[in-house]
């Protein structure tokens, strides 16, 4: 087991019941899925780039990456429907975990001019979205292999209710959020 969800099962649990003043263990949000989105715009020039962002993303997740295909048409962008546009992976359970614990441990202080994480970025039933500039933020990256820098989008799906739900669940895991405001 990672020590995350270690630390979630025997301290993190029962810290949310008192805090979200639950009764039921069952009512406690927990993390459902981690998904990990990285477009690549350029990709309909050169389908090298694809192939690329692919295994950069299975490298940072641990786990293979997917191509995304565009879902329909679109002229004036030069793109046809089922062309592969970008790279995606899905994390549950374990792994999720473990990337949880790399994303806020070694990751995220990695950034740079980073002030914290805008709390704000809740979809409204509790889920968390982030937006990262550039991939060498991960040590699995190898800067000298890199060819381009990269963005990618987390998004970090919730059992929660709410928003502050969702906020407070992230905030045990220790997510650096700016300032104390909140929803």
């Amino acid at each position: 087991m990672s020590r995350l969800l270690e630390n979630y099962k025997s301290n993190i649990v029962e810290d949310l019941k008192k805090r979200l003043n639950v009764n039921n263990i069952h009512e406690v949000p927990k993390l459902t899925k981690i998904v990990i989105n990285m477009g690549i715009g350029d990709a309909k020039d050169d389908s090298k780039l694809i192939d690329k962002a692919q295994e950069e993303l299975s490298l940072i997740s641990g786990q293979k990456a997917i191509k995304t295909k565009a879902k329909k048409a679109i002229a004036g962008f030069k793109i046809r429907a089922g062309m592969p546009l970008g790279s995606s992976v899905t994390l549950r359970n374990k792994k999720m975990y473990e990337f949880l614990d790399r994303l806020v441990n070694i990751a995220i202080p990695r950034i740079r001019d980073f002030r914290g994480l805008d709390s704000k970025s809740f979809d409204g039933n509790g889920n968390y979205s982030m937006g990262i500039k550039e991939q060498i933020i991960f040590p699995e990256i190898n800067y000298d292999k890199i060819d381009k820098v990269r963005g990618l989008n987390i998004t970090i799906c919730t059992s929660a209710k709410n928003n502050n739900d969702g906020l407070e669940l992230l905030k045990c895991f220790n997510m650096p959020f700016a300032g104390g405001e909140e929803n």
